[in-house]
């Protein structure tokens, strides 16, 4: 065993984020860890990786364990270059690279540092360090990082350093690795390239994922929710079945819970009664004690909160008649997409290519793109990134940064009304409160738009009151996806553009978007690597590049 896990309180000001998360890790197991957004994922991770010591329990990891895990944040690196950073992220590489490199100076005659010192040259080769730089810079290249190894850190996208910590964990030869969203940026090609690694790698691995090709090929999974985690053996699809019998007794559990509390209302009340109309002082202490007890427990059943209740939509389509009932009753709350479905298209033409050739300059992204696209109809653009899958949709919709179009016709519906879903927020609405940029962005189309709407997209999206005031750029990936979905639907598309919509996004919330674009009547050009999704949607596949 690498790690026994028990964490019994962690907490934030007077919310309470865990209270009996407890697992453990086996040498070489990997597992996937899951939950809605908000549970405590990246928390949990920071407590692992031992940044996060502000929590009650105990992290125990076998003696001599190494741990890696990826960084969210890149502040203060200064001018330090892509090769450097993976390298003093490399468990041992600092420490054996120090030795080698000043010991000569210094170590003179002394036996005890000369022993140290050919130790860690002897250590070194073992570690395959003497050939470690070659093998970061091809892995750069695999992951289409190529000339990037001597850029600083500060020169690159948010994408490109998730990918340097992917290349980072690959080559750290840890014991136990923590990897937090691996394939959000990576085309299909990495991404696979990643799962390939992930297989047949040494390493105990926790990955946080929601990509469900990811989950596939996993040991077993871990689900945190209601403060608490669930230990499940065997990979998404054991997960499944699983997580629906478990939910199935869980909401038969509660629904006895429900009762017994309806029952012992009624019995406070008659105990109550009955106390008031006795006039034996036995009775009446009887009756009291009676009352006392049912009002005790009455108490103790109604402190505990709801627990999450979640099926996906195909072991929930084979529940039998009451266990259905129940889970309509008591399942929870999910994203709302207001679209329209209405099965009367008219199947005109909304996106149009003919032999189209996009370029920059001189250089040529793509030549002789075809697109017929119409209402009702979905097509998928496939392709490795970098081979010009957005830089089309710019020039579809006449975005900054377009590329040229230097030969053929590319025509969009000027009448038809457009949904655009994005990797990045637009940054105008960043800095403001999340109320208010829902405002703006309506505003801003000349869309009509009240505090009730607002209100209601903002329960249909899963924000809570406290999450009005808080700036958009601080919300979290999940969150700022949400709000991408509600900016996409502001003026009831007719043609959805999709660009990695599931990142970010719990399993409840994709598998309701898939569900709601399987019933829109509208045309979808998408972007996805996510096998499952693209599944899910289906259409035609354009290849670019």
């Amino acid at each position: 065993m690498i790690a026994d896990i028990n964490i019994t309180e962690k907490s934030f000001g007077d919310k309470t984020l865990m209270s009996s998360v407890r697992f453990a890790i086996d040498d070489g197991e990997k597992i996937g860890v899951v939950g809605r957004n908000g549970v405590g994922k990246s928390t949990l991770f920071g407590i692992l990786s031992g940044t996060d010591k502000d929590y009650t329990g105990e992290v125990i990891y076998r003696r001599g364990i190494t741990v890696a895990s990826t960084a969210q944040e890149h502040h203060g690196l200064g001018d330090i270059t892509v090769l450097q950073y993976i390298l003093a992220g490399l468990p041992e590489y600092p420490q054996l690279s120090h030795i080698i490199e000043t010991y000569p100076l210094t170590m003179g005659d002394d036996m005890k540092l000369i022993d140290e010192y050919s130790e860690a040259l002897q250590r070194f080769d073992d570690k395959g360090f003497y050939q470690i730089e070659e093998k970061i810079e091809r892995e750069l290249d695999n992951f289409q990082l190529s000339g990037l190894a001597h850029r600083t850190m500060i020169s690159l996208s948010g994408g490109q350093k998730r990918l340097i910590e992917i290349v980072k964990i690959m080559h750290s030869d840890a014991h136990l690795a923590l990897i937090d969203e691996p394939t959000n940026h990576m085309d299909y090609v990495a991404k696979q390239q990643f799962v390939d690694w992930m297989k047949t790698a040494r390493e105990g691995m926790l990955v946080i994922t929601h990509d469900r090709d990811v989950l596939r090929e996993v040991d077993a999974i871990i689900e945190l929710k209601d403060g608490g985690s669930v230990s499940y053996r065997g990979n998404y699809d054991a997960y499944l079945k699983q997580n629906a019998t478990n939910t199935s007794a869980g909401m038969n559990e509660f629904e006895q819970i429900e009762k017994r509390i309806v029952n012992l209302k009624q019995k406070v009340l008659d105990y109550q009664r009955l106390k008031e109309k006795s006039r034996n002082p036995g009775t009446i202490q009887k009756f009291k004690r009676l009352e006392n007890e049912s009002r005790a427990e009455l108490a103790q059943l109604q402190a505990k909160e709801k627990p999450t209740f979640w099926i996906d939509k195909d072991s929930a389509a084979q529940l039998d008649y009451k266990a259905a009932s129940r889970y309509d009753k008591f399942k929870s709350k999910n994203i709302r997409m207001n679209m329209k479905s209405d099965d009367s298209r008219s199947k005109h033409v909304l996106v149009k290519a003919t032999d189209v050739t996009l370029a920059y300059g001189e250089k040529i992204l793509f030549e002789g793109v075809n697109i017929d696209l119409r209402e009702g109809e979905a097509l998928e653009l496939r392709g490795r990134n970098g081979a010009g899958k957005t830089s089309l949709i710019r020039a579809l919709l006449h975005q900054d940064g377009a590329p040229d179009l230097l030969g053929g016709e590319l025509i969009l519906d000027h009448h038809a009304r457009i949904g655009v879903y994005e990797q990045e927020i637009n940054e105008k609405y960043l800095t403001y409160p999340l109320e208010e940029a829902i405002e703006r962005l309506y505003l801003d189309r000349e869309l009509a738009i009240s505090t009730t709407k607002i209100r209601g997209l903002m329960s249909d999206y899963l924000f809570t009151d406290a999450d009005r005031a808080v700036p958009v750029s601080r919300l979290s990936g999940g969150q700022k996806a949400r709000f991408q979905l509600i900016s996409m639907l502001a003026n009831e598309p007719q043609l959805l553009i999709l660009d990695e919509p599931t990142n970010h996004l719990d399993l409840p919330s994709i598998e309701e978007i898939e569900t709601a674009l399987g019933k829109y009547a509208g045309a979808i050009l998408y972007v996805s690597h996510d096998g499952y999704f693209r599944n899910a949607l289906g259409g035609d596949v354009l290849t670019i590049g």
